[in-house]
């Protein structure tokens, strides 16, 4: 399997000469499987340039997973290329809502005049939308497990496995706001023996003291789930929209050489970003 990064933001998108390297767009990571169509978690910005490289010929047949729907999760779908053409399919799995709205009724109540444009009907291209939460189920060979995380409203980690390699995402995970550390079980049962761990490192501590209850977590966190969980390789994610690319590049220093001490890979995701599964 091989994982690209598309949009690697948190928040909201930004841009600027000093986050060129890291890129300014909102989550987005497509997942190549052989013989399978294609599959990508979250529709932030960065889905618009995933869809870039997708069929313009109404042939694309696709499958997002929507980790929650939060404004920087969800703003490309209506940008997603293949959807222009008539013909393309794309299926969205995303966690049903608290109040009893089906995921379709809030993507349909927001993305339509006068928040935007054009109804999400006006889309030449076909959407399914698929509620759920603590769930197992397979898309094509995929073997999918989606677990609710602790965040702000409903929000999903997901876990996909093939041919015996696991990817892990995690990409909005609240740390226990007093900064203690602790996991849920749904969140260890999606990082659990993962080869890949995609997860949430929007803070630094003395950042989070101000944010405790703003649904992330810090680095450090991030970096003890992938050590309690023994994952292979670690991904920092969802970065602070004012995170400058030299602040990243020091920050992803430091975690290097926690890593290295246990026996842990550490990347920092940018836009391009390429990683091998197995």
């Amino acid at each position: 399997m091989q994982v690209t990064f598309h949009g690697v933001r948190g928040s909201t998108p930004c841009h600027g000469d000093d986050i060129s390297r890291y890129g300014g767009n909102t989550s987005c990571v497509s997942v190549r499987v052989p013989g399978e169509g294609p599959l990508f978690f979250d529709l932030g910005t960065g889905a618009r340039y995933f869809g870039r490289l997708q069929p313009h010929d109404g042939s694309f047949r696709g499958t997002c997973l929507l980790s929650h729907l939060h404004w920087d999760h969800t703003q490309g779908l209506p940008f997603f290329t293949p959807l222009l053409n008539e013909g393309s399919e794309l299926d969205i799995y995303a966690p049903a809502q608290d109040d009893g709205r089906s995921v379709e009724e809030v993507i349909r109540a927001t993305i339509r005049p006068p928040l935007f444009p054009v109804d999400i009907d006006q889309l030449p291209g076909t959407i399914r939308f698929h509620d759920t939460a603590d769930r197992d189920f397979h898309i094509g060979e995929v073997v999918v497990k989606s677990r609710l995380v602790p965040h702000i409203g409903p929000t999903l980690g997901y876990r996909i496995e093939w041919g015996g390699f696991s990817i892990a995402y995690l990409s909005d995970h609240q740390q226990p706001c007093d900064g203690s550390f602790s996991l849920s079980d749904g969140a260890r049962e999606i990082a659990e023996g993962a080869d890949l761990l995609i997860h949430d490192s929007q803070y630094t501590p003395h950042e989070f003291k101000a944010k405790s209850t703003w649904g992330h977590c810090t680095i450090d966190f991030a970096m003890w789930v992938a050590h309690q969980c023994e994952v292979r390789t670690l991904t920092l994610f969802h970065h602070d929209p004012t995170r400058t690319d030299d602040a990243l590049d020091e920050l992803h220093r430091c975690a290097v050489g926690f890593g290295e001490r246990r026996g842990l890979t550490v990347l920092a995701a940018y836009e391009g970003l390429a990683v091998d599964v197995g």
